[in-house]
């Protein structure tokens, strides 16, 4: 009898209770059957909602593309001196542009930066007013925090499958992958700038008859530029990190060339491209940065 209940115990420490398998079965399919239900009810209500989304990128695509190569340069290299303010980066900038599109991908680095800008102004629209949200009420944050938390460590492949349930293959699909992905970093650092704003600063506000509104928008954001810009900075990044999958569902540019090259086995392919994504990373990362160190400069000015 003793062997019996040892045996027992062994067995039920070793093998864990699990579900059987019938019941198993018939919940996930439960799930799938009330999702697909969902997608044949709001599935075109759905697409429709986000045509706008996709009409901007499709526009923004074709004038990128459609602009002469010449005057493309000379735009993005005076975007570049307007937010870094040094002829050595925007001397760096020309030259990449010049190598990556002599090599026979400008097109490609068009649509990337389309999809790029296009993901970044979305995420940056939603983020940080998700962001101010936060920073003025601790159960806001409670609630929103483990929603960033699982949008960053959820595999995208995760999240695709219903995204391709309810929009198919194409643009919008792979720009929501996108911006799911890229977003909580500007959400989090806007609210941590918002918070970080010096007590006695919001206090003189105070005694100066400032209202929450002249308080948030003329004290608190100016303060907190520098965290935010922080917040785009990584965004810009981790939507670039984002382009590879996002061509896996329909998206043209740089990712779909490193994808077939993954497919097909091309070597020279795939190496081109994803250097070419590394230098566009590079540049947006350092103008990022200086214009954020520049930010940083004018408030201490102010606060000083």
């Amino acid at each position: 009898m003793g062997v019996f209940t040892d045996k027992s115990l062994t067995e039920i420490l070793t093998e864990f209770p699990e579900m059987s398998r019938t019941d198993l079965r018939d919940f996930k399919k439960g799930i799938d059957e009330s999702f697909k239900v969902f997608t044949r009810e709001w599935g075109v209500g759905i697409e429709d909602f986000f045509e706008p989304l996709l009409r901007v990128l499709v526009w923004f695509e074709k004038l990128v593309v459609a602009t002469p190569w010449p005057l493309m340069i000379v735009i993005l290299g005076a975007l570049v001196y307007a937010g870094a303010r040094t002829w050595g980066l925007v001397v760096g900038t020309v030259l990449t542009l010049l190598v990556v599109g002599y090599l026979g991908m400008w097109e490609d680095m068009m649509f990337t930066l389309a999809l790029i800008s296009v993901s970044t102004a979305l995420c940056i629209i939603i983020g940080i007013p998700l962001g101010i949200l936060m920073s003025k009420s601790d159960r806001t944050q409670a609630v929103i925090t483990p929603v960033l938390d699982i949008m960053q460590t959820i595999p995208s492949f995760v999240y695709l499958i219903p995204i391709l349930m309810l929009l198919g293959i194409g643009k919008v699909p792979g720009l929501i992958a996108v911006c799911i992905y890229a977003i909580p970093p500007v959400v989090r650092l806007t609210n941590l700038g918002i918070r970080l704003v010096d007590k006695d600063v919001l206090e003189a506000a105070d005694a100066f008859g400032a209202s929450p509104r002249q308080k948030l928008w003329t004290v608190q954001m100016p303060l907190a530029l520098p965290n935010i810009f922080a917040g785009v900075n990584q965004t810009i990044m981790m939507a670039l990190a984002m382009v590879v999958v996002a061509a896996l569902i329909g998206v043209n540019g740089l990712g779909s060339e490193v994808l077939k090259a993954v497919n097909n086995q091309y070597l020279a392919l795939g190496l081109m491209n994803g250097l070419a994504i590394v230098a566009i990373a590079i540049v947006f990362d350092r103008v990022s940065q200086k214009f954020g160190k520049r930010l940083q400069k004018h408030s201490e000015v102010i606060h000083g």
